[in-house]
């Protein structure tokens, strides 16, 4: 790929990174420098006004933004050349709270891309888009999306956002189906799910700097023995993931074993496919 050659000096004047004070974005915050000249960090204001995020370096903004806010959005992307979208709810929860930053959250992000004609989108969608495969199937981006709750229903919304406003107004995005992004991976379904940090940075840069990416989405995983996915579909990206969750396979063999019959050994998107219903009126 003649691109490649450019990859690692490739840089924005201005990146956007919602979700700053989650774990991943805590992760990555300080590895972004090597992708921008400024990066502009973005959550809830109770986030940034408890501290959650400390001092901003000096190519660091901090600003506060509820992503459910059609014209603080607006403002945020405002002067910015690509948007890495972490935002939002990352946990199984209510409908109602998912609706607020999931799905207002990413409608607003690619309208004010659209306004502000941002380069590019990186959406943190999730794999558990297709939660509801079994572990023993191994599946492709091209598969049909089985998501396993409201969370997983709202990053196939995030996709099919994506889509659209590259269909209808250019706007590039790659969509990353997180698996698990974890200093180890802690149990036996991680094993197939783990990505390392350097890999996802990997993923990260390609993912920023690829020509011609469309709507690409792709797995984000390591190179581990067993997985449940392919990604022959983003294989123009090049990503090609140099660790493995093999190095933790001791420790969590030594782990008791889940029933057969429980989801977290059966379905690929775990427990999360146990979670809810959240029905008040089943509470009355």
């Amino acid at each position: 790929m003649a691109w490649e050659s450019t990859l690692a000096s490739a840089r924005y004047g201005r990146l956007l990174l919602t979700g700053a004070a989650g774990g991943v974005g805590r992760t990555i915050r300080p590895l972004l420098r090597a992708l921008a000249d400024q990066v502009r960090l973005s959550d809830l204001a109770g986030a940034i006004d408890s501290g959650a995020l400390g001092a901003p370096a000096e190519f660091e903004q901090l600003v506060a933004c509820d992503l459910a806010d059609r014209a603080a959005v607006d403002a945020l992307v405002a002067g910015c050349d690509a948007i890495v979208h972490l935002g939002g709810v990352s946990v199984e929860r209510p409908f109602e709270e998912i609706l607020e930053g999931n799905i207002k959250g990413v409608f607003h992000i690619y309208e004010a891309a659209r306004r502000h004609r941002v380069k590019r989108v990186i959406f943190a969608s999730s794999n558990h888009v297709t939660g509801y495969y079994r572990q023993d199937q191994k599946i492709d981006t091209h598969d049909l999306r089985r998501p396993d709750g409201y969370y997983g229903l709202s990053k196939s919304y995030g996709e099919d956002m994506a889509q659209f406003y590259f269909d209808r107004y250019g706007v590039e995005t790659v969509s990353i189906r997180i698996g698990s992004i974890f200093p180890e991976a802690r149990d036996r379904r991680m094993m197939a799910s783990w990505m390392s940090v350097d890999d996802f940075m990997q993923l990260l840069r390609r993912a920023l700097f690829a020509p011609g990416v469309g709507h690409t989405v792709v797995y984000g995983m390591s190179d581990n023995a067993h997985t449940w996915w392919d990604n022959r579909h983003a294989a123009h990206l090049g990503y090609a993931p140099k660790d493995s969750s093999e190095i933790f396979r001791d420790k969590v063999e030594a782990q008791p074993r889940p029933a057969a019959d429980d989801p977290v050994a059966v379905l690929q998107g775990g427990a999360f496919t146990t979670v809810g219903p959240f029905d008040p009126l089943e509470k009355t």
